[in-house]
This record gives structure tokens, sequence and C-alpha cells, in this order.
């Protein structure tokens, strides 16, 4: 019967490495229990267990969640340092998501995840962090009032659709790219109504909006209205602005509480 790979016993193995060095590590050693779930048909006893533990990691983050109140989710690089200039473009957006009486989501992590939700506590708002188990186990930043580690990203990028009222896209890399283009499809196919993305760093999103527009709306493969899904500006009143828009239309939806279950012992 297949069995899965099992990390074996012993200190973390990026216990004493440098950042780098970690992330090297990490994409030698991969994560054995998310492989094996991707890794084609397995023991049908090993895909009912990995089907459970999926259920209970989504009550989890539904039961963690649930009375957040809404909430602006915030993407970008976890490498950017404090002297960055988008760090500083992020933690202003954390405030600004405040100062609407929005709680900040982020993956919770450092770079602009860090800053979103330090700009958030530092003008007495709410943050919240969505934070992804990975093999040099990336840490919740020290800005977070709430937080909950996910092990699959898929459940993960569930939540930080759910809560969230509007995304703010600021640069960075492959998981960056994938968030905005699964927010950009849920818009698109209407899976999810009325819902801003902003992108945030002209000079580094720019190409990419070309690219959409000179190569995939050229060819057919996307509307050329699809391409005003999304705002594309460096200034934190557009990107205000452009929230508030979306929250008018959500009024009524904002206005529900979710009523907490004694039954279940649940408290906002």
């Amino acid at each position: 019967m297949a069995t899965d790979p099992t990390p074996p016993p012993g200190p973390a193995p990026t216990a004493g490495l440098t950042r780098e060095q970690a992330w090297q590590l990490a994409q030698r050693l991969g994560h054995p229990e998310v492989q094996g779930f991707l890794a084609g048909p397995r023991a049908r006893r090993l895909e009912l267990l990995r089907s459970i533990r999926v259920l209970r990691e989504l009550v989890r983050g539904f039961r963690r969640l649930h009375f957040v109140g809404p909430c602006v989710t915030v993407f970008g690089s976890a490498r950017f340092t404090e002297d960055n200039r988008y760090y500083e473009m992020a933690r202003e957006i954390g405030r600004r998501i405040a100062g609407m009486g929005l709680v900040t989501m982020t993956g919770g992590g450092p770079g602009i995840m860090e800053a979103a939700n330090r700009g958030a506590q530092e003008a007495g708002g709410k943050s919240i962090g969505c934070n992804i188990e990975l093999p040099m186990e990336q840490a919740p930043n020290p800005y977070l009032d709430q937080w909950i580690t996910f092990r699959y990203f898929f459940v993960r990028k569930v939540m930080l659709v759910k809560y969230s009222y509007a995304f703010v896209v600021l640069p960075g890399g492959f998981g960056t790219l994938d968030e905005l283009f699964e927010a950009l499809t849920l818009v698109q196919t209407r899976k999810i109504l009325n819902f801003p993305v902003v992108l945030m760093g002209v000079d580094y999103w720019q190409p990419l909006v070309d690219f959409m527009r000179s190569t995939l709306a050229a060819n057919g493969t996307i509307d050329a209205t699809d391409i005003d899904l999304m705002t594309l500006t460096d200034s934190p009143d557009e990107a205000e602005a452009k929230i508030r828009h979306g929250l008018a239309i959500h009024a009524e939806e904002l206005r529900r509480v979710p009523k907490q279950s004694r039954i279940l012992g649940e408290k906002a």
C-alpha cells in the first residue's frame, strides 16, 4: 500500500541558515504532505483521510474568521524589506484600510504583508494574517492581531477571498501573480461581484497590463473590457476611492452581523 514520505525527526532543517539558504533548501525539500496530495491517485484510504484533513482545515478557517468583519486583502512580495518604496506604499494602504473601518487581511508573512498589517495596527485598525505552512516555516509577522496557519494553498486562498471586499495587489512574484489572476478570474466569471482589484506600483505592473492589452485582448483570449476590471495606480487616494465605491455597492450586506452560536461555543 502506498504511503507518504514523512520528514525525519530532529531539529528543523532550516535551523541556522540564512533566509536565502532556507529558500534554496525549501526548493529541494518541498512539502511531502502536499506533494503526496498532488501526486496523482493514491490508496483510497489515504485519499479519504486527506479529504477529511482538507475539510477540517476549511472548517477551522471558517470558525476562526467568521466574526473578523469585512476585510480588504493585500497581496505582495514577502521579500521586500522596510527600506523598499513598495513596503511604505503597503504600509500606507494598511492605514487607509483601517481608516475606512475595515480589517486588513494578508498572507501573514514578511515584506508587503508585514507592511500592510503594520500600517493597519499603527492606525488603530484590525490586522489579520492567513499564514501558509512551508518547508522553511514562514513565521507570522509581528503586526497581527489574529492569524491562522494553513497547510494547503487553495484553502488559504478561499479564506483570503471569502471575507474580503477588495484586493490591493502590490509588486510580487509567482505567488502574487497567482493571487492576482485568481481574483481577476473570479471577477471576470462573476463568481464574485462588484469586487475592486487595485494594482499598486505603476512601473512594476504596467508591462503586464500592456501585455494583457497587446497580446491577450488582441488575440481574443480576453475581452478588451476585462482590463477595466483592474485599477492601476500609485495613489493611495485613488485606491481608497475605488475600495469605497465597491463598499457602497455592498452596503446592505455589510450591515449584516453574523450571530454567535452558544452551541458552537462562538464568540466574536
